[in-house]
């Protein structure tokens, strides 16, 4: 995949994003040497470079981000009800 090619799709995945803000979705993150983060939060907002993530965590509400393009390399996985986002389906 050349440049163009990736900002396209870094764009498409944006757009994407952008029609569920405010809405419950789930997140699992490779954190490295075998540990995974996983969590039900909702999608607060969406920037030019990255997406928020607000989850509460023993009472307490917290806040990640992590950048477009962590869902294009798959260190990232957004599912919004049964629909993954981020990723091309297979042919």
């Amino acid at each position: 995949m050349n440049h163009l090619e990736e900002v396209g799709v870094l764009d498409r995945i944006r757009e994407d994003l952008g029609g569920f803000v405010g809405e419950a979705i789930r997140i699992r993150a490779n954190r490295g040497r075998k540990k995974i983060f996983e969590v039900e939060g909702v999608l607060e907002q969406t920037y030019p470079k990255v997406f928020v993530v607000r989850f509460k965590e023993r009472q307490i509400e917290r806040r990640v981000s992590y950048s477009y393009a962590d869902l294009l390399t798959q260190a990232v996985e957004l599912t919004v009800g049964e629909n993954r986002i981020g990723t091309s389906p297979q042919p």
